[in-house]
């Protein structure tokens, strides 16, 4: 994992785009607290170099480091990544939200991230991740040096895949962790702590007002759990399956969501949420960098989708809503 990682940084720095001229900041608030800020600026992109995150190479992205913000009262959208994934796996996203007159948070999930997966498989980064993002939150208004551009009155969220389950928990759909235990019968140490009594109720955070939901782990929720959910939504799901992210299963919770939720089906697999690859690192990482059907083309499917990201967000966080 640790060189698969190293290839992935090392190419992004190659494959951003000239357009990426997104002001970014990065912060280390310890182990628990450390990622990256996009947000509008006026500037000439350059390398980022993000340094080394213990893998024995320094990389970057592409930006405008540290450059004054530009605007106010600015909505924020915090940004939670997938199953062992890293802030900046959805750069191309995060740039064009900015561009767009956001501020963009990320961090890497503790235990759960490409630096650090020492607990991607125990339950403990299932009841961390929500309390994490409003970890996040709380430093975003509280702490971050330009904390004023931020109006406290317009956050969204954005999640994929296991990203998407904490997304979801976050805004009030309370785990069931006894279903998922039902099913879980391969004797592994996650099944063991599911069967618990005793699992403390997940973080839940009323300041988000929006939320964008990636092809999410579906197997906790339930219409039940999902009818607690009281802010719009934006769904999207892949139409090909990966194993524990299903399409029924996703087609489920879709289904489930209350209210008027803007549902997208997009033919292709899972991985293609995840900013679109350079050959290069297609060729490292072919896996995450491969869509299906052949011939799916993700840099044209990501145009759509960075447009209708920024377009909810607009519309459900404008001010006065």
């Amino acid at each position: 994992m640790p060189k698969a990682f190293w290839r992935l940084v090392v190419v992004l720095l190659c494959s951003a785009s000239p357009a990426d001229a997104a002001g970014i900041q990065l912060f280390n608030q310890g182990p628990n607290l450390s990622g990256a800020i996009w947000y509008p600026c006026d500037g000439k992109p350059k390398d980022v170099d993000l340094g080394d995150l213990g893998l024995g190479v320094d990389y970057g992205l592409k930006g405008v480091k540290d450059c004054p913000v530009t605007g106010a009262k600015l909505p924020l959208v915090v940004v939670t990544h997938g199953y062992v994934g890293w802030f900046g796996g959805h750069h191309d996203t995060a740039v064009a939200l900015a561009d767009a007159g956001f501020v963009v948070a990320a961090i890497n999930h503790p235990g759960d991230s490409a630096k650090d997966y020492s607990k991607k498989d125990d339950l403990s980064s299932f009841l961390s991740r929500p309390a994490d993002m409003v970890h996040l939150l709380d430093f975003m208004l509280h702490d971050w040096k330009d904390r004023a551009v931020i109006d406290p009155a317009r956050i969204g969220l954005f999640g994929f895949s296991k990203g998407g389950y904490t997304g979801l928990a976050l805004i009030g759909a309370a785990p069931d962790f006894g279903r998922y235990a039902r099913g879980c019968t391969d004797g592994s140490r996650i099944c063991e702590q599911l069967r618990s009594d005793d699992i403390p109720a997940v973080a839940q955070d009323s300041r988000i007002r929006a939320a964008v939901i990636a092809d999410p782990i579906p197997a906790f929720f339930t219409q039940p759990n999902l009818a607690a959910i009281r802010i719009p939504v934006q769904f999207w799901r892949a139409e090909v399956g990966i194993g524990i992210i299903d399409p029924e299963g996703t087609a489920r919770v879709a289904r489930a969501l209350p209210g008027k939720p803007e549902i997208h089906n997009v033919p292709a697999s899972h991985f293609a949420f995840l900013a679109p690859c350079s050959p290069q690192l297609a060729a490292a990482l072919p896996r995450p960098c491969t869509d299906k059907p052949a011939g799916f083309d993700r840099l044209v499917f990501h145009r759509d989708f960075n447009e209708s990201v920024a377009r909810f967000f607009h519309e459900q966080l404008a001010e006065g809503n």
